[in-house]
């Protein structure tokens, strides 16, 4: 979208024009629902957060200064939400990391050679569930910093404006939040271990 068009919509947005706040936030549903479904890992609570998000949006669009862009400011809504609705929760979801079966596969995908088979996507799975597992156990602050960089691939300034932190202390929080998930991760592979030698 064109910077003068958004500006444009945003005006018109801050005036209740609910058709010009639509326009102006659709191109961005999917990546707040994308950041909803990671934090909550439940396709229903996902499709209620982003909708609450985009509703605390359009409620608060007058107060928005415009000093970040108008994606940033969704997207801090929607962490937000999702926090908000972890704690009131008081339980923690897993992070999503979608699996695929062998089923899941089409038929034709099944003939191709460059399709996993079964071995390989039993130990996809696998070591997504363990990285789903290490998750749901982080901090909501940790998982969150995982959440927006390596599994929606956001920069690190995108991020400082998301949770309105500096740059270095984004980087710093992923420097810790995936050491974090590191020696969950290897907890959890030597814990299988002994379990198998036992």
């Amino acid at each position: 979208m064109k910077l003068e068009n958004e500006k444009l919509l945003l005006k018109k947005a801050r005036d209740g024009n609910v058709q010009a706040f639509e326009e102006l936030t659709s191109t961005y549903y999917i990546k707040v629902y994308n950041i909803c479904y990671r934090m909550l890992n439940n396709s229903e609570d996902a499709s209620e957060q982003a909708q609450e998000a985009f509703i605390k949006a359009f409620r608060y669009i007058k107060d928005f200064q415009g000093n970040c862009s108008v994606s940033t400011w969704l997207y801090r809504i929607a962490t937000n939400v999702c926090l908000d609705f972890l704690r009131k929760n008081k339980y923690k979801k897993d992070i999503s990391l979608e699996q695929k079966t062998f089923e899941d596969l089409k038929v034709e995908d099944r003939l191709i050679s460059k399709s996993p088979g079964p071995e390989k996507l039993a130990e996809i799975n696998a070591q997504r569930k363990a990285i789903n597992d290490a998750l749901s156990t982080m901090s909501e602050k940790n998982r969150l910093i995982i959440v927006l960089r390596d599994l929606n691939g956001f920069s690190y300034e995108e991020i400082a404006d998301i949770i309105q932190a500096p740059v270095g202390t984004v980087k710093s929080r992923i420097s810790r939040a995936r050491a974090e998930l590191r020696d969950l991760l290897c907890k959890d592979k030597e814990h299988l271990f002994t379990d198998y030698v036992k």
